[in-house]
């Protein structure tokens, strides 16, 4: 069964989500991607055979948009990698996100070393 996977990054963490996601690109191509707007545009550049779908970015409500089709069911594990040594200017919106993901139970990666061991785990062979 084909999983919804949420992919967001902040800017300084994009180019290593985009890396992570060229390792894992034969686990990732049967599952519907999502990424906020900027994020989406990195992944496509590295990742060209991978579809990507995208909302509009995080600052601008795409962190909402993914928290609303987490809350509807519509995404069932989120790779989330931030950049913990820069300040947000949309931390909020961040916040209600990660709020989101755990009042909802979703899986969820926050570091190429996580994402890597939810792939290890098997929840891509699904």
């Amino acid at each position: 069964m084909a999983l919804t996977l949420a992919l967001v990054a902040h800017d300084r963490m994009k180019p290593a989500l985009a890396e992570w996601a060229a390792r894992h690109a034969a686990e990732l191509a049967p599952h519907a991607l999502i990424c906020t707007a900027t994020t989406g545009s990195v992944l496509r550049e590295r990742n060209p055979d991978l579809f990507v779908s995208t909302v509009k970015s995080g600052p601008l409500g795409g962190d909402q948009q993914i928290g609303g089709m987490i809350a509807e069911g519509r995404v069932q594990a989120m790779i989330f990698f931030p950049d913990p040594l820069a300040p947000q200017a949309h931390d909020v919106d961040v916040k209600a996100l990660l709020r989101i993901a755990l009042v909802y139970d979703v899986p969820c990666a926050f570091s190429p070393a996580t994402a890597d061991l939810l792939v290890a785990g098997g929840l891509l062979a699904r």
